[in-house]
């Protein structure tokens, strides 16, 4: 069992920054791919990227390539999300997931999910 809580989310001017922690709890943590997703109103929900277990490898979608990046600690169970040139269109709920591998975060798949943090992107 693994429990996903984010944090980080926040107001931000475009052209800021912010930076997104998914904290987990449970000893697999680090067995598992991590991604992040997030959902405007009135929107599906975006895949956004996904890192590996081991941090090795990370995806990420084209409208956040060159501003986002992912990291995780797997000696604190932390995966991160550093945000960067942020724009309005990046406003949205973030959640991170967890999968067994980021084949299935790519199709959307997860085993676990977290409540999201708001994003907020003043133009």
């Amino acid at each position: 069992q693994v429990q996903l809580v984010e944090s980080g989310g926040g107001l931000v001017q475009a052209g800021g920054s912010l930076r997104l922690s998914c904290a987990a709890s449970g000893r697999t943590f680090s067995s598992y791919a991590m991604g992040w997703f997030r959902q405007a109103p009135g929107k599906e929900r975006e895949f956004v990227g996904a890192i590996s277990w081991s941090g090795g490898v990370t995806y990420y979608a084209d409208s956040v390539k060159g501003r986002f990046t992912f990291s995780r600690n797997n000696v604190n169970n932390t995966v991160y999300l550093q945000m960067n040139s942020l724009k309005p269109e990046d406003t949205a709920v973030y959640y991170c997931a967890a999968a067994p591998n980021v084949r299935l975060l790519l199709r959307g798949t997860y085993d676990y999910w977290g409540q999201g943090t708001q994003v907020t992107v003043s133009s």
